[in-house]
């Protein structure tokens, strides 16, 4: 026994320790195979799914993880199914979008994208502070809102040097009305009147990660999807701007205490900055528009996708702690409801300026 161990090399001994993927994988396979299944009873019973698998999936994760609160073996699978393969679905939506697309939107959208996103910081910050919140959390606050949610936060957060509680509430929170958002956003289709082109607009400006733009405008329609992606595309790559910006104001940002924190940590790689999920989505899509990807090759890429999106919505479900509404505190649930708010009505306004049908 004692000459097996110490035969055994340091990466097989790593090896041993390292959890598996699979058990969280499998947790989340079972979630997302009920859900297809209740979409396709739905189909069966009313000729169309009146609650797609991707929101059955969501449902059905909170509901678990309301029940029962996943063991150590489980998360490394279910952290996994929420990012790297959501990250992946994304990618491949690359392969049905052309390039062309985008030098069609126009550069009064472009623009108006950009002005969205000033916009939002802007009044997001000033909201959270009027409600009491620190500089930092507030900065945290308005670029999870305006930019990509936890990406822009864990992006920013270094270069202002936030405090963890104030990372740690930010994401929390963001992770909870993220949910909402991608669950209530469709209503806006039949409430509000939109068409497919203008809810795939207000999806990109408003939702906070670009995975969850997918779930919130998939089930509408594929063309909602390929705007939706492309306008949040634009607004994504506004987070390298906007880092440097405040990694120049940082120094001068007051403390708690009300004294002046000088920035922290370090330069941020290009990576960091531009994920490389978003890399290969320009990069399939550009393959796409120079005819390299065939026709052929596109609806199944286009259905792996999506079946990868409903695996990481199960996880995304099981990753929410309703719960953790009444942890975060009154004013920071206010701030960041009060900015999301502001940023759908910026949205509905730039859609009825530029006049998009």
């Amino acid at each position: 026994m004692s000459s097996q161990a110490s035969s055994q090399t340091p990466a097989q001994g790593e090896a041993v320790r390292s959890p598996s993927i699979l058990p969280g994988i499998g947790v989340c396979l079972a979630i997302t195979l009920i859900a297809v299944s209740g979409q396709a009873m739905e189909e069966r019973i009313f000729s169309h799914p009146y609650v797609e698998a991707l929101v059955l999936a969501i449902l059905l994760g909170i509901a678990v993880r309301t029940l029962w609160t996943p063991g150590a073996r489980f998360r490394t699978g279910i952290a996994f199914s929420a990012k790297q393969l959501l990250e992946v679905a994304v990618t491949l939506l690359g392969a049905s979008l052309s390039l062309g697309a985008i030098l069609a939107s126009g550069p009064a959208l472009i623009a108006g994208i950009v002005g969205t996103v000033a916009i939002g910081i802007t009044a997001s910050y000033g909201i959270c502070r009027l409600l009491g919140l620190p500089a930092r959390m507030a900065i945290l606050v308005a670029c999870g809102n305006a930019i990509c949610g936890n990406s822009a936060i864990a992006a920013v957060a270094p270069v202002i040097g936030a405090e963890p509680k104030d990372i740690a509430a930010s994401i929390a929170f963001t992770a909870v009305l993220g949910v909402l958002m991608v669950l209530g956003l469709p209503l806006f289709v039949p409430l509000a009147g939109m068409s497919d082109n203008q809810y795939g607009v207000l999806a990109g400006l408003t939702v906070y990660a670009v995975p969850q733009v997918l779930a919130a405008t998939v089930p509408v329609s594929l063309l909602a999807t390929q705007v939706g992606t492309l306008v949040k595309l634009v607004r994504v790559l506004m987070l390298g701007p906007v880092v440097v910006a405040f990694s120049l104001i940082a120094p001068r940002l007051p403390a708690e205490d009300g004294g002046v924190v000088p920035r922290k940590g370090g330069r941020l790689g290009f990576t960091k900055l531009v994920p490389w999920f978003i890399l290969g989505f320009l990069v399939l899509a550009s393959l796409r528009s120079l005819g390299l990807i065939p026709d052929a090759a596109v609806k199944p890429l286009t259905q792996f996708a999506g079946f990868l999106t409903v695996i990481s919505m199960a996880a995304l479900g099981l990753g929410v702690d309703v719960r953790v509404l009444a942890r975060v505190g009154g004013r920071v649930t206010l701030a960041v409801t009060g900015s999301l708010a502001v940023l759908v009505a910026i949205s509905l306004a730039l859609i009825r300026f530029l006049g998009i049908a």
